[in-house]
C-alpha cells in the first residue's frame, strides 16, 4: 500500500491467538503497533484462560474471551457459541490451526485473514490470506505476524517496548530497588525438556562470587532451589509462582536470563536486557526480539547440546551484557 492510499476502515477486530505465551507477546507486540495507528478500533482477543491476564493487562486490548482448551470440545463450543452473535468489521487467525479456523468460521465478518502457513486445515476457514516474509525461510514469528498488519497498511519495524498496565503489587518487589545491571532474573525451565540449560545453579552461584553487589531472582513453572544456600537477602525464590506474578517479576527492572521459552520473549518485549540460551533451536527464528538489538544476547551450546554449554561461558557473555550502557534501561 503506497502512502498516498487511504488506509481501510477498521472499528472491530477478532484476534484468534489463544496460545502459546510466547507467541502471544509476540501477537501483543503487532497489536500494540496496529492500536497506535487505529486508536479507534475495538480489539477483541480469544486467549486461552491460562494466558488471558497477560492479554488483558496490555490497554489496547478492549475485550478478552477466555478459552477453557483443557475442557476439549466443550471449549471450543462455548467459544463458537459466543462468536457466532458477533460480527467485526476483520478477523485474524494468528494461529492457524484447526481449533481457531472453526473459531473464524463462527464469527461474522467480511474479511477473515488466516496465515498462508496455516496448518490442520484451518486455511479454508479464512477467506484471505496474509503473505509470508520475503526474506528466506525459516522466520521468525513477528515477521509472519506483521503479514497481517500490512494488510491493512501497516509496514513498520517493531522496536518499541511492549506496554502493559499496572499489575498487582507484592512484597518483593522490594528486591529490585537497585542498579537493574546488579539485577538478574533467571528463569530455569522450558515448554520442553531438550531446551532446558541444567546448569542454572551453577550460574547463579558464579554471579554471586563475580559480580559484587549482584542479586537473582529465580522463576519457573516448577519449584526449584539452588544446591547451595544463597548468601543472605542476595536471592529470591519465586519458582512455582502463578502467571500474574511470573508477569511482575519479569517486568521489573533487570537481566533476564533463560532458555527459549515465553518469559524470556516477554522480558525483551518489555525493553529489558535479556541473555536468552540456545542448544537445539536457533536465536535467529526463536531469539528476543528484535534479533541484534543492543538490549539482547544469545549464547548457543556447542553442536546444540546444552549439556556441554558451561556456566562460566554464559557468565562471560552475561558481563558484556550486564556492562552495556544503553540509554533508557
Amino acid at each position: 500500500m503506497s502512502e498516498n492510499e487511504k488506509l481501510p476502515a477498521l472499528k472491530s477486530l477478532l484476534v484468534l491467538k489463544p496460545s502459546s505465551l510466547g507467541d502471544i507477546v509476540h501477537g501483543l507486540q503487532v497489536l500494540q503497533n496496529v492500536a497506535r495507528h487505529y486508536p479507534e478500533c475495538r480489539i477483541t482477543w480469544v486467549a486461552r484462560d491460562r494466558f488471558a491476564p497477560l492479554v488483558e493487562s496490555a490497554p489496547f486490548i478492549h475485550e478478552v474471551i477466555h478459552f477453557r482448551r483443557k475442557t476439549g470440545w466443550r471449549g471450543i463450543l462455548e467459544i463458537l457459541k459466543i462468536l457466532a452473535n458477533r460480527r467485526f468489521d476483520r478477523v485474524w487467525d494468528m494461529q492457524g490451526l484447526l481449533r481457531t479456523g472453526l473459531m473464524a468460521a463462527a464469527a461474522k465478518s467480511p474479511q477473515k485473514w488466516g496465515r498462508r502457513d496455516a496448518r490442520e486445515f484451518s486455511g479454508l476457514f479464512c477467506n484471505r490470506r496474509v503473505d509470508l516474509p520475503k526474506t528466506p525461510a525459516p522466520h521468525h514469528a513477528i515477521p509472519i505476524l506483521q503479514g497481517f498488519a500490512r494488510s491493512i497498511g501497516i509496514d513498520e519495524e517493531i522496536s518499541f517496548p511492549l506496554k502493559l498496565n499496572p499489575g498487582p503489587v507484592f512484597p518483593w518487589q522490594e528486591f529490585f530497588h537497585a542498579d537493574p545491571n546488579l539485577n538478574f532474573v533467571i528463569f530455569t525451565d522450558s515448554r520442553g525438556v531438550g531446551k532446558e540449560w541444567p546448569k542454572f545453579g551453577d550460574l547463579t552461584q558464579l554471579i554471586w562470587e563475580k559480580i559484587p553487589g549482584s542479586r537473582v531472582a529465580w522463576c519457573a513453572g516448577k519449584f526449584a532451589e539452588p544446591a547451595t544456600p544463597p548468601p543472605t537477602g542476595r536471592f529470591l525464590n519465586l519458582t512455582g509462582c502463578p502467571l500474574d506474578e511470573m508477569i511482575e517479576l519479569v517486568r521489573q527492572p533487570s537481566i533476564f536470563v533463560g532458555n527459549d521459552s515465553g518469559p524470556m520473549h516477554l522480558s525483551a518485549a518489555l525493553g529489558n536486557k535479556v541473555l536468552a540460551i540456545f542448544g537445539p533451536t536457533s536465536p535467529s527464528r526463536f531469539g528476543p526480539w528484535p534479533v541484534n538489538s543492543p538490549r539482547t544476547s544469545a549464547v548457543t551450546a556447542p553442536g546444540g547440546q546444552l549439556s556441554e554449554l558451561t556456566a562460566d561461558a554464559v557468565l562471560e557473555r552475561l558481563i558484556e551484557l550486564s556492562n552495556r550502557r544503553i540509554a533508557d534501561v
